[in-house]
C-alpha cells in the first residue's frame, strides 16, 4: 500500500494525525520543510500549483520535471530522504487558461497534467471549478466533475493505476481571500456528498471506476480562511457534521486549503475531524520575510545599508500584477499582508542580488546579542543557534528557523524535532 493511502486510512481509524502539504517553490521554505521531515522521519507532501509550474513554465519558470528535479536537489543538499516526499500537483485544471474557450483551456490542462504525471507527481488535485470564457465564474458540480473525469482519464492513460486523486469544487482561491472578502461558510454535509456523487458518476461514465477508487481527498471548506489583513479562525466549538459525508469511503479524507495562520490547537482538531491533509504555503514565506526584514534592520545598524524593503517596493511597483486584485494600493499590505503576494518577487534577480549581498555581509559579522534580539525573537534565534552547529551561517539559520517554527504546528510530533537539528 502506498504511504498516503496508509496514512489516510489511519486517520479514518482515529489516529488523529494529518499530513502537512507544503505548497511553495521557495528554496529556503523547501530546505526547512525537508529538514523537518527528515528529523521527524515523517512523510510530507510537497506540491506545485498550476500557475506556479506548468508546461509553459508558470511564474517560477519551471515545468513539472524541473520542479521534481529541483526538489531532489534541495533534498540532497539538506540530507533528506526523498522516500519521505510525495510530490503533488495542486489546482490542476483549466484555471490558468480560463480566459480561453473551454476546449482550448482543457487541452492545455490535459497537456499539463500529462507532464506532471510523467515527472513523477502521484497526488493530483483535479480542480475544474472555475469557468472558462463565456461561462460563469464558478461552474456547477456536474460540469466540474465531468471535466475532472476527462483529466483523470489523461492520468490513467499516462500512468495506469498509479495516480491518487483529490477532487472538490468548494476550493478556496489560491493564496487566500481577496481584500473585500469576509465571512466563511463551512461546507455542508449535503454539499460534500453531492460533490462526491457527481464525481463518482462522471468517472463511471468514462469507465474510470478504478480511478475513482483512488480518490483520496475531498476539498471542502472547514470554516477558515485568511485575507490580506485578517484571519478567519476556525471555530473549534462547532459540531463535526462533515465527517458523516465520508461514510462508505474508507480510504478518503478531507483536504483543507488555506490553513495558514490558524491557532496551534486547530490543526489536531482538524485532523480528528478527518481533515487528513492540511495545506500551508503563504504562512511559511510570510515567516521567512519577517526574519529577512529583521536581518535587514540589523544589517542597516551594522553596515549602514538601506533596508531591503526599499528594493522590494520598487520591484512591486514596477510590476504590480502579482498583488493587484488582492490588495488595494497600500504599501503596508504589499509588504506585510497575510496573502504574502511579495513572495512572487523573491526570485527576481535584483531581489536575489540584494538578499545574497546582505547574507554575505552578515555571515562575516558578529551580531551583538542585544541587537539580534531587538529584531529576531529569542526562540527563533535560539533554534538558529542550534542549527549553526551544522555549519549553517547564523543569518541563514535564522531564516530557516523562522520557517520551521511556522511549520511546526503541522507536524505529528511537535516537540522532538527541536532537539533533533
Amino acid at each position: 500500500m502506498d504511504k498516503l493511502t496508509s496514512f489516510l486510512r489511519a486517520n479514518r481509524a482515529g489516529s488523529g494525525k494529518a499530513m502537512p502539504s507544503v505548497c511553495s517553490a521557495h528554496e529556503h521554505v523547501l530546505m526547512a520543510s525537508l529538514m523537518m521531515a527528515q528529523s521527524h522521519q515523517q512523510t510530507i507532501l510537497i506540491e506545485a500549483t498550476s500557475n506556479q509550474v506548468n508546461q509553459f513554465g508558470g511564474y517560477t519558470g519551471m515545468e513539472p520535471i524541473d520542479f521534481a528535479n529541483y526538489i531532489e536537489r534541495v533534498a540532497k543538499a539538506v540530507g533528506a530522504d526523498m522516500d519521505l516526499v510525495i510530490l503533488g500537483g495542486d489546482h490542476l485544471g483549466p484555471q490558468v487558461w480560463r480566459s480561453e474557450p473551454a476546449d482550448v483551456a482543457m487541452r492545455h490542462a490535459a497537456d499539463m497534467i500529462r507532464d506532471y504525471v510523467n515527472a513523477g507527481f502521484r497526488k493530483i488535485h483535479l480542480d475544474c471549478s472555475e469557468g472558462c470564457a463565456g461561462e460563469p465564474a464558478q461552474v456547477g458540480d456536474a460540469l466540474a466533475a465531468a471535466r475532472a473525469a476527462q483529466l483523470a482519464k489523461v492520468c490513467e492513460e499516462t500512468a495506469p493505476g498509479q495516480v491518487l486523486y483529490v477532487i472538490g469544487t468548494e476550493v478556496p482561491p489560491p493564496g487566500g481571500a481577496r481584500a473585500d472578502e469576509h465571512g466563511i461558510t463551512p461546507t455542508s454535509p449535503e454539499r460534500a456528498r453531492a460533490t462526491l456523487e457527481a464525481h463518482r458518476q462522471a468517472f463511471a461514465a468514462l469507465g474510470l471506476d478504478a480511478a475513482f477508487a483512488r480518490v483520496r481527498g475531498l476539498v471542502v471548506q472547514p470554516g477558515l480562511e485568511f485575507g490580506p489583513a485578517h484571519v478567519d479562525h476556525f471555530d473549534r466549538m462547532q459540531p463535526d457534521l462533515l465527517s458523516a459525508a465520508l461514510d462508505g469511503y474508507p480510504d478518503l479524507c478531507f483536504e483543507a486549503h488555506s490553513t495558514d495562520y490558524q491557532r496551534k490547537d486547530v490543526y489536531p482538531d482538524l485532523a480528528r475531524r478527518h481533515f487528513g491533509i492540511l495545506k500551508v504555503g503563504p504562512a511559511l514565506t510570510f515567516a521567512w520575510r519577517e526574519a529577512l526584514y529583521g536581518l535587514s534592520h540589523i544589517d542597516s545598524w551594522l553596515h549602514g545599508k538601506p533596508h531591503i524593503s526599499q528594493t522590494m517596493e520598487k520591484l512591486m511597483l514596477a510590476n504590480p500584477k502579482p498583488w493587484q486584485g488582492h490588495y488595494p494600493d497600500d504599501r503596508a499590505l504589499r509588504h506585510f499582508g497575510y496573502a504574502d503576494r511579495i513572495r512572487y518577487y523573491w526570485n527576481d534577480p535584483r531581489a536575489r542580488k540584494a538578499i545574497n549581498a546582505m547574507l554575505t555581509r552578515l555571515a562575516g559579522t558578529t551580531i551583538p546579542e542585544p541587537l539580534l534580539h531587538a529584531y529576531i525573537p529569542k526562540f527563533t534565534a535560539s533554534l538558529a543557534g542550534i542549527m549553526t552547529r551544522r555549519g549553517i551561517p547564523l543569518s541563514k539559520a535564522i531564516l530557516l528557523a523562522s520557517v520551521k517554527l511556522a511549520l511546526e504546528p503541522y507536524m505529528e510530533d511537535r516537540t522532538s524535532w527541536l532537539t533533533a537539528q
